[in-house]
């Protein structure tokens, strides 16, 4: 049975005269902000050793980063997307894009197909069909390691600040790039302020964790969009409201 008291929603409250937006109970949305949390505090890299800047997160997101640096900032943001389209049985909308543009999705790749990089075209090599989750993991690894921001950046579409919701993204593609997704938002009933909450991985590859606000220690770890209509300063990046999108 799932303990949801280890909870975003259970353990992060909202600042004083917000409320969380209401989602269906079943939505990308809601799955987000009920991940939860572990009790310590700390961001180990892939190889268990301890992140130099221990900082920048308020906390540390429950699931694993794998053995291998791959898991960084637009694979962890891939995975969340994944693991709940894998979790509410929506298998078949798991597909992501390699850098070089091929359509690399997970049903193909369940029903035996594996596919290989010769001189940057994808060849579609015959292999045991695999729906499991462990065949889901090595599906992961492999979008981890072909795919990244400048990829992702591409699949997904641009939002306006005012209509942020649990689930869009911050992206700025590139070598490098970043990528920080949203995990929960709330609305201040008063005003109409919206707030929201970021969550990240980064190079090398290290627990996905919460931001804090570096310029609002009040408000933190949510960010007020009318405090980020210029820019939207992170611990560790600079985004803009340009670079918001969305699956």
């Amino acid at each position: 049975a799932y303990d949801y008291t280890t909870s975003i929603i259970n353990l992060i409250d909202t600042p004083k005269e917000y409320e969380r937006k209401d989602y269906s109970f079943n939505s990308f949305q809601s799955w987000l902000r009920y991940l939860p949390l572990k009790k310590d505090n700390t961001v180990f890299l892939f190889n268990g050793e301890e992140k130099y800047n221990q900082s920048a997160q308020y906390r540390v997101i429950d699931i694993d980063v794998g053995n291998k640096d791959l898991q960084q900032c637009a694979d962890a943001v891939m995975r969340l997307r994944a693991e709940y389209l894998f979790a509410s049985n929506q298998k078949n909308d798991i597909h992501f894009n390699y850098t070089n543009g091929t359509s690399i999705p997970f049903s193909k790749w369940s029903s035996g197909y594996y596919p290989s990089l010769k001189s940057n075209k994808v060849v579609w090599v015959s292999n045991a069909n695999d729906s499991s989750y462990s065949s889901f993991k090595k599906y992961m690894n492999n979008i981890f390691m072909y795919a990244g921001t400048a990829s992702l950046e591409k699949e997904l579409s641009k939002i306006d600040m005012n209509d942020i919701e649990a689930g869009d993204v911050f992206i700025k593609g590139g070598f490098p790039g970043h990528a920080v997704i949203v995990v929960d938002v709330a609305i201040n009933k008063t005003n109409g302020d919206k707030c929201f909450m970021l969550a990240q991985s980064y190079m090398p590859a290290q627990s996905i964790h919460i931001l804090k606000n570096p310029n609002n220690s009040d408000l933190s770890p949510w960010y007020s969009v009318k405090e980020c209509t210029e820019i939207i300063v992170t611990p560790e990046w600079t985004f803009y409201p340009d670079q918001l999108k969305r699956f």
